[in-house]
């Protein structure tokens, strides 16, 4: 569900529940994600990429991620605030990811949270209330 609010610079808010291994939710995530971003500001002339693309990838590799590490389905939220994109993903499992070094070995597995940590602005993980973790990351237009 992708909502549009007015006022004080909120542009929009996506909220999804997303269900335990259901790898279909990844492009319908994208999907939400990019109409989400389609009145967000264009990135700076020069920029080496569009950040709504960026972001679509991050927000691909944090919901794989969470649906094939855990069991319990994930949750996805992204606000845009001004030129601001913040998204979290909640699963429900303990234990707090640890990005790989990715290598020859892992094939494209393994870099997930190397991608986020290059290309967002900033990012985390913090516990979740109750049970679980909720990996976020955040750009800003202009630049990615």
């Amino acid at each position: 569900m992708a909502e549009r609010h007015g006022g004080a610079g909120v542009r929009g808010r996506l909220h999804r529940r997303l269900g335990s291994g259901d790898l279909t939710a990844v492009p319908e995530v994208r999907h939400a994600l990019r109409d989400l971003l389609e009145k967000w500001p264009e990135p700076d002339a020069g920029s080496p990429a569009d950040a709504a693309d960026v972001a679509e990838l991050l927000a691909s590799e944090l919901v794989t991620n969470a649906l094939i590490h855990t069991d319990q389905g994930a949750v996805v939220t992204a606000t845009v605030e001004d030129s601001r994109l913040h998204v979290e993903v909640r699963d429900f499992m303990a234990g707090l990811p640890v990005p790989d070094v990715p290598t020859a070995d892992l094939g494209t597995s393994g870099r997930g949270l190397v991608l986020v940590e290059r290309l967002a602005d900033a990012w985390g993980v913090r516990t979740a209330q109750g049970v679980g973790k909720v990996v976020w990351f955040e750009l800003h237009a202009g630049a990615a």
